[in-house]
């Protein structure tokens, strides 16, 4: 049997930014659900590392789509200015209070439920 060896970390961030391009304009995911569509439950903080690198990638990443399990902004202090991801979030309909995504059950988008993985 041939010893497992780790994805590396280009094609884990690939499969993250895959990920991320699905979600719709107007929804949000949780960096864990990003990690559980990759297969990686516990990988929500490498899914973090990813978003804060995204930003300069084409084609685009919309890292402002997502938040932490609880809908809070917690990636907000690596967008320019941090009050941009808010901002953008905004302009797709999306309601921000104390840095809480308002109605974020209904506007949770589980990438297991909507991409056939």
């Amino acid at each position: 049997m041939a010893p497992k060896t780790a994805p590396d970390k280009d094609s884990i961030y690939t499969a993250i930014y895959d990920i991320v391009r699905c979600v719709p304009k107007g929804r949000v995911t949780s960096y864990g659900a990003v990690a559980a569509a990759i297969g990686s439950a516990s990988g929500a903080r490498v899914v973090g590392y990813a978003m804060n690198l995204c930003h300069n990638i084409k084609p685009k990443v919309p890292a402002h789509r997502v938040v932490n399990r609880n809908g809070m902004l917690t990636g907000k202090h690596h967008f320019s200015p941090p009050e941009k991801m808010q901002q953008l979030l905004e302009k797709e309909g999306i309601t921000i209070r104390n840095d809480i995504v308002e109605d974020f059950e209904r506007l949770f988008w589980d990438p297991l439920k909507e991409i056939n993985l």
